[in-house]
């Protein structure tokens, strides 16, 4: 299925409004002066987003949100990634609003007022794998004990919640068995620790020693959090492709701008046909995905149970579309493409860890795979 991709009057007005505040609130510069002082994220950005209603897209009115789509999410997203903005808005405002619709409206007022920022805790290895989760999650009287460790906690260390996945059944590679848990970060024996990861992003291991959880902490059903999880992982699958798309406009815009302005025997460089195949292909790969990414967003919206095919298609091909920018970008730019004073370089490495977070390019090809029964 295909949904429309005719964006709406709404969707038009949130994109403008969107490009014209990151660009005067959170330009690249910006983001080299976060990195610069050890900020992996600006708090003051991620309040203003909250006041703007960003931080409410997905929730409804009555938590606080205006229940715009995850269509519009992917257009904040893509807004974000062009700038490089750096917050935990795929985390918090996507993939836990999402898994939480259904939880009491305390916790959503929380979101859409910025006042909550979720890690979501999933991966227990190298590579996106939610069946793969061993971490328990043993019955103790009412209460459970969670113990365990993730990796590559996507705004881990800034949280002050985290969604957790631990095991309560099962085996080890099944998806049932599997319970998801909405815990503070600060609960006794939960230790978070900051990973230096090469775009300068909040990301962490968290090592869980007997953290106790309540049935109050139970997100879904006890052995069914897999159901709770799935479509907030989609929605964030779908969100970060976007965030990618993004990424890959912001290369392409700075290379572009560079071939007009660069000059060699007298001419400039974009009038070479060579480099002009190249842009011209980046081109139409960028617009391909971009179409990909915006039919993802729409069945999100439709018909989310069965998003499964067009949003790792949407994920897949922005992460290699974004590899593609990158890597082009460096090239056309020359040895100045290689220096960290020339941004080009943020773009790369944003481009890197987007590609490994939330599934890389073969585990979204075999999801797609699998799908259609081969």
């Amino acid at each position: 299925m295909v949904a429309s991709l005719i964006p709406t009057e709404d969707e038009v007005m949130l994109r403008d409004a969107a490009r014209g505040f990151l660009q005067e609130s959170s330009p690249v510069t910006a983001f080299r002066a976060n990195r610069d002082a050890g900020r992996t994220h600006d708090p003051a950005l991620w309040k203003e987003m909250a006041q703007m209603g960003w931080t409410g897209v997905l929730l409804p009115e009555d938590a606080g949100g205006s229940e715009m789509g995850h269509r519009a999410a992917g257009i904040l997203s893509e807004e974000m990634g062009e700038v490089l903005a750096a917050s935990p808005f795929i985390s918090t405002a996507v993939m836990a609003a999402t898994a939480l619709r259904g939880a009491a409206n305390d916790r959503l007022a929380g979101i859409a007022d910025g006042s909550s920022i979720y890690a979501i805790a999933v991966d227990e290895g190298p590579k996106h794998a939610p069946a793969r989760t061993g971490m328990t999650a043993e019955k103790s009287g009412n209460a459970f004990k969670l113990s365990g460790r993730k990796v590559f906690v996507a705004d881990g260390a800034s949280a002050n919640r985290v969604l957790v996945l631990a095991r309560t059944g099962g085996s080890v590679g099944e998806a049932e068995g599997l319970t998801l848990f909405d815990i503070d970060a600060d609960r006794a024996g939960l230790t978070r620790n900051a990973k230096h990861t090469v775009d300068e992003r909040d990301h962490a291991q968290l090592d869980f020693d007997a953290v106790e959880a309540t049935g109050d902490d139970v997100v879904g059903e006890v052995d069914g959090g897999m159901a709770a999880l799935h479509t907030a992982l989609n929605a964030g699958q779908a969100a970060l492709s976007a965030e990618l798309l993004g990424v890959s406009a912001g290369a392409f815009g700075m290379t572009t701008g560079y071939l007009k302005e660069r000059k060699q025997f007298g001419r400039t460089i974009g009038s070479f046909q060579a480099l002009q195949h190249r842009a011209a292909h980046l081109f139409a790969e960028i617009e391909i995905t971009s179409s990909a990414i915006a039919n993802a967003g729409r069945m999100m919206d439709e018909d989310a149970e069965n998003a499964d095919i067009a949003v790792s298609i949407a994920k897949a091909r922005a992460t290699q579309t974004a590899k593609l920018a990158v890597s082009e970008g460096v090239q056309m730019h020359g040895g100045i493409g290689m220096t960290d004073e020339f941004d080009m370089g943020f773009f790369m490495k944003r481009a890197r860890v987007g590609a490994e977070w939330l599934g890389d390019y073969g585990y979204h090809a075999a999801r797609v795979a699998a799908a259609r029964g081969f």
